[in-house]
């Protein structure tokens, strides 16, 4: 068996999410559909992630197996054939160690989410970003996500439906920029909750609207309710993972 590393881009709009199930076209069953096109075989392609149903990615990770030493260039070029039309696709594809696992591996994963901020409707950026007509206040929202960074229990920000063991994570980053109409929260941390990047966007932009939110107030209730909506999934994009050491890699 050999071990592929690829990394993926895909437009989440049509998907329901990177998991396959029953309920329609996932990230994972169209990989899947297509490896088995090109060989006969449906491997397993385990993510760096598990974005959600109309989340975007510019760069996921995953790995899976195949049985015999195709070249990774080779991978790419039929796999993507058999994507063609589809909202995703191969844009790197490595031979990696037995070892390397997509998720188990990852050291950090990043994300960024957008918000358009203009009293105009989207046409071109339409479910790729989050429309707010009203004006934000962006340095109330850069001083308020200020109290999240760092290890802290986030309950608060957590969805019910979240199966992860503890509610504690240390977030490494959030940080606010603003490019024309365009407000764009960036957030590193090793791993996340279900929903809590929308979440938290969510809650710093009823702040930014000047809602009464106090951050360390939430982040003490440990209570979902005591935090802003959820952000809707068309604003959200998966950007990277990073790894200790590419000494994985063996050949391209």
């Amino acid at each position: 068996m050999t071990r592929y590393k690829v990394i993926l881009e895909y437009d989440g709009t049509d998907l329901i999410g990177w998991q396959e199930n029953r309920q329609g076209p996932s990230v994972q069953s169209l990989m899947k559909d297509a490896i088995y096109q090109f060989c006969g075989v449906r491997p397993d392609v385990v993510g760096a992630g598990r974005t959600d149903a109309g989340v975007h990615a510019v760069a996921m990770t995953a790995h899976f197996d195949l049985p015999g030493d195709t070249s990774a260039n080779t991978v790419m070029r039929a796999v993507n054939f058999y994507l063609t039309g589809k909202p995703v696709s191969v844009i790197d594809c490595q031979i990696v160690s037995d070892e390397f696992n997509a998720r188990f591996d990852c050291t950090s994963r990043h994300y960024k989410y957008v918000v358009l901020n203009r009293p105009s409707a989207p046409v071109l950026a339409r479910n790729r970003v989050y429309w707010v007509p009203r004006k934000l206040d962006v340095s109330a929202m850069r001083r308020a996500s200020l109290r999240l960074i760092g290890n802290h229990d986030f309950t608060s920000f957590r969805a019910s439906e979240c199966q992860a063991k503890s509610p504690i994570k240390t977030l490494d980053k959030i940080e606010i920029t603003q490019q024309g109409d365009e407000i764009i929260f960036s957030f590193s941390a090793r791993s996340f909750l279900h929903h809590m990047v929308r979440n938290i966007v969510g809650t710093l932009i009823e702040i930014g609207l000047g809602k009464p939110y106090d951050i360390d107030e939430i982040l003490s209730a440990k209570n979902r309710s005591s935090a802003g909506p959820t952000a809707p999934a068309s604003g959200l994009y998966f950007i990277r993972a990073d790894y200790a050491s590419d000494d994985h890699t063996s050949s391209v």
